[in-house]
């Protein structure tokens, strides 16, 4: 059984910054991608922001957070990292930790998600 229990989120002004953690538990950790999921009100999910195993490559899928948030990973403390600055009221969402069932990256390999946490930012 894989738990993911992230942490870290808030309310904030536009222009803040926010650092989510999400510690894993119960699975291998280093060899799998992992990654950041977001869900405004009345959207659907959407892919943030994944890395690599090996923790020096990551990749976006949303164009808008491209040069405000860094996704980063510790293998030794499997925790996994979300790094948010000059944050946007178009940020506001619940955001979820999620695991790959691999190495892989692509969004359909994602199989696995946290409880979430509610980020909102106040313009």
């Amino acid at each position: 059984q894989v738990d993911m229990v992230e942490s870290g989120g808030g309310s904030v002004q536009a222009g803040g910054s926010l650092r989510l953690s999400c510690v894993v538990s119960g699975s291998t950790y280093s060899p799998i991608c992992m990654g950041w999921f977001r869900q405004a009100p009345g959207k659907e999910r959407e892919g943030v922001v994944s890395i690599y195993p090996g923790g020096s490559v990551w990749r976006y899928y949303a164009e808008s957070v491209k040069g405000r948030f860094t996704i980063s990973r510790d293998n030794a403390k499997n925790t996994l990292y979300l790094q948010m600055n000059s944050l946007k009221p178009e940020d506001t969402a619940m955001y979820y930790c999620a695991r790959a069932n691999s190495g892989s990256c692509a969004l359909g390999d994602f199989a696995y998600w946290g409880q979430g946490t509610q980020v909102t930012v106040s313009s």
